[in-house]
């Protein structure tokens, strides 16, 4: 107790209304179970969290095509958080350029600590939105970027503050929790809240919270980079191929988009300089490099549209 009338302070009656910080008595004596009881244990409150996503699929879906809209016309996605929060979202921004050739600051991860809160706690610097206006303002944030703050309570400051100032600069705002009626979802235009529950260990939201919020910007990130003309169907097209796994499986993905046999395969890649939508531009519409990076510009890197255009319709 902290306060003088001998009751508990305002953040602690708080965390008592958040569904993701609630107490289970039935778990009380899990410590006691064998461990082969803990781990079901585990998987069976896992097993519930895809459903708690799929009720937020139109709020989900939403935000998707406005953020690709955004990045359509030139913008940046941002992810703003604390803690796991904002570790998951530095981890999908990392993941973009290998598996999206997207250039260098156009998926950002902001965590309130910055870098070294990858992987230390940085004490007290999710309680300063001030922090999140400055790391926003050093990124020169416009009315083309967007910005997801990322919060399991919905009502960590570092989101808060990310989100209020990106929405006063102009930028398209989301606001990812995974408690109903969050703070963090009513300053957002597009509010997610997937509800997963009370956690195994109470309060310990890089559990079931952290893998809802980890399923739902797998969907962002992936969804928006297929808009954008990122895939060819369901094929990885925009690869970055930096190392000898990823020219491998450029060579199969051009191999799974054409049928050609391996020899072509090699000449069209070799006269893109490995680009592989070029390459399948160059086996299947029969043009040559050049022509095939001019369709593509045309198209803003929509390798369908160029294919299409280049046969004709």
């Amino acid at each position: 107790m902290t306060s003088t009338d001998n009751q508990p302070d305002p953040l602690r009656r708080e965390l008592d209304t958040l569904t993701t910080e609630a107490y289970r008595a039935e778990l009380a004596e899990i410590d006691r179970l064998p461990t082969l009881e803990i781990a079901a244990t585990m998987n069976g409150e896992d097993s519930a969290v895809p459903a708690a996503v799929a009720a937020q699929l139109p709020s989900i879906a939403a935000a998707i095509d406005a953020v690709a809209a955004r990045m359509a016309e030139g913008g940046r996605l941002v992810y703003a958080g604390a803690g796991t929060a904002g570790r998951l979202g530095v981890l999908d921004a990392s993941e973009c350029p290998p598996t999206f050739n997207t250039a260098p600051g156009q998926v950002v991860g902001l965590i309130a600590g910055g870098p070294d809160a990858l992987v230390s706690s940085v004490e007290g610097a999710e309680d300063h939105p001030d922090l999140a206006v400055r790391d926003l303002d050093a990124l020169a944030l416009t009315e083309r970027d967007a910005v997801v703050g990322i919060s399991a309570s919905g009502r960590t400051p570092y989101a808060l503050g990310a989100v209020r100032h990106a929405r006063r600069l102009g930028a398209l705002t989301v606001g990812l929790s995974c408690n109903a009626g969050s703070p963090l979802a009513a300053a957002a235009e597009h509010g997610i809240e997937v509800v997963v529950g009370p956690e195994l260990l109470t309060g310990s939201t890089r559990l079931k919270a952290g893998t809802a919020q980890k399923l739902v910007l797998n969907m962002i990130s992936t969804i928006t980079m297929i808009r954008l003309g990122k895939t060819y169907g369901n094929l990885m097209v925009d690869v970055r191929a930096s190392n000898e796994k990823l020219r491998a499986r450029s060579r199969r993905i051009v191999s799974l988009a054409t049928g050609a046999p391996d020899p072509e395969i090699e000449a069209a890649l070799a006269a893109t300089g490995g680009e592989v939508k070029d390459a399948i531009l160059v086996v299947l519409a029969g043009v040559d490099a050049a022509r095939a990076a001019r369709l593509l510009a045309d198209s803003r890197g929509h390798l369908r549209t160029a294919l299409q255009d280049a046969l004709g319709g």
